[in-house]
């Protein structure tokens, strides 16, 4: 698929770019891609493996600006990803993408975007920007969950807190990454080394980098939100332990005493006192121990 920059994104057919010679975008799969590559005068060094990328990056050639895009899909952070590669030279861009995620980019440019394409700087804009147009939105869903647990942990409703917020941590962690890599990417396509980009352009580059760096630092806020949170839930955890362990000290005192007692008087020595008479003194000396343990306890306030 062949698209001439201008007011907007035509598709051409390839007779007519091989008459007509007009600067283009070029959308194609790995199985194609030394063709098309070739038809669009872009030498890259390198093989072409679309399965294998794993990271946004940007490499400066004599002929050309290669790069790789690894986006994560919205709804699968930690699954599965979108993998394509991208070339630019002086006149033309070619996108190599096996899947249809490419292809719906550009055909979402075309029906929302006014200015889509009358230059290659404006295209990478266009298309980078459509495929982080619904993250800031992704962002606020992450937000909100992390809200509901805050408020869960408030009302002491922690069960399988941990289970729940450990794979949002993973996933902005991963966010972040993300976020990172593009952002040095549109760095380096904004520092133009090879001079295929028009400087009065650039600036398109440079929103893309500050757009990524919003991104990353909203991403970056969130992990420690959930920190927050996390500490929150181990706060109200330590504290009902803390309440149990001060339950059981308080029986513990209480009946520790009572112990020593009837350890004194079991042992059932002829001369012991009160044998006679059924231990009264003993009966009454306990009930003395329990009151006096209840009332130190309600005077320190641990009852």
């Amino acid at each position: 698929m062949i698209f001439k920059f201008g007011e907007q994104l035509v598709p051409i057919s390839g007779e007519e770019w091989e008459t007509d010679q007009v600067p283009a975008v070029f959308l194609t799969d790995s199985r194609h891609a030394e063709e098309t590559l070739a038809k669009a005068g872009i030498i890259y060094e390198n093989e072409i493996q679309v399965a294998k990328i794993g990271f946004c990056r940007l490499e400066n050639q004599q002929d050309c600006v290669a790069g790789t895009l690894c986006i994560p899909k919205l709804l699968d952070v930690l699954g599965s990803r979108y993998r394509m590669y991208f070339f630019v030279n002086r006149s033309n861009v070619v996108i190599v993408d096996d899947d249809d995620f490419s292809e719906r980019l550009i055909r979402r440019i075309r029906q929302k975007k006014t200015h889509q394409g009358e230059t290659k700087e404006r295209f990478i804009y266009n298309y980078v920007s459509e495929f982080m147009s619904r993250d800031l939105e992704m962002l606020v869903a992450y937000e909100r969950r992390l809200l509901r647990m805050e408020e869960d942990v408030s009302q002491e409703h922690i069960t399988n807190f941990q289970t729940k917020l450990m794979p949002i941590r993973r996933e902005l962690l991963n966010l972040r990454s993300y976020y990172d890599e593009i952002m040095d990417l549109t760095k380096e396509l904004e520092e133009n080394e090879n001079g295929f980009f028009l400087k009065k352009q650039l600036k398109y580059f440079g929103t893309l980098t500050d757009r990524a760096d919003r991104l990353m630092s909203k991403t970056s806020h969130l992990l420690e939100y959930a920190q927050q949170v996390k500490e929150a839930c181990q706060a109200q955890i330590d504290a009902k332990q803390n309440s149990n362990m001060q339950f059981l000290t308080v029986i513990s005192t209480i009946f520790f005493p009572l112990t020593v007692i009837t350890g004194w008087f079991g042992m059932n020595f002829k001369d012991m006192p009160g044998m006679e008479n059924g231990y009264p003194a003993v009966v009454v000396l306990s009930i003395v121990v329990i009151v006096g343990c209840i009332v130190i306890f309600k005077k320190k306030h641990i009852l």
